[in-house]
């Protein structure tokens, strides 16, 4: 397994479960320091089209507070490009149910162009936020 010295990964991180944990907790098992990108409830607000359940602070204050994160930023767009020129890291941590989703496609060639390498995680099957969503009736 490739170790690199800065991963990046983002997400809503609402109705947090344990699929937010595994790619957390697996993220780190390939970097030296980990930083993650919680989407602002604008951002997710712009192209789900609904606010997300636990507002912002709250999700950020959650992802802060899990021992295998060492860093949470706001995620304010979903340029992962202009997140690497800010945040420098050299591995980007996704989902594989992102994997050959045109926004991804694209910026995993752009990452490719200045060394940073794109690692897809295995989806936690059974459980979303919109499996938990649906369970509690919001």
């Amino acid at each position: 397994m490739e170790k690199f010295k800065i991963g990046y990964t983002t997400g809503v991180f609402d109705l947090f479960h344990v699929g937010h944990l595994n790619i957390l907790q697996k993220a780190k098992e390939q970097c030296d320091f980990l930083i993650v990108g919680v989407s602002t409830d604008e951002l997710v607000m712009s192209y789900k089209k609904r606010l997300p359940v636990i507002p912002f602070a709250d999700r950020q204050e959650i992802i802060k507070g899990i021992k295998c994160v060492d860093q949470v930023v706001p995620q304010s767009s979903r340029d992962k490009f202009s997140a690497w020129e800010k945040l420098q890291f050299n591995a980007m941590f996704v989902g594989d149910d992102w994997k050959g989703n045109e926004l991804f496609t694209e910026v995993e060639n752009k990452f490719k162009e200045v060394g940073v390498k794109t690692v897809y995680f295995p989806y936690t099957t059974g459980v979303s936020s919109t499996i938990v969503r649906e369970k509690i009736g919001h």
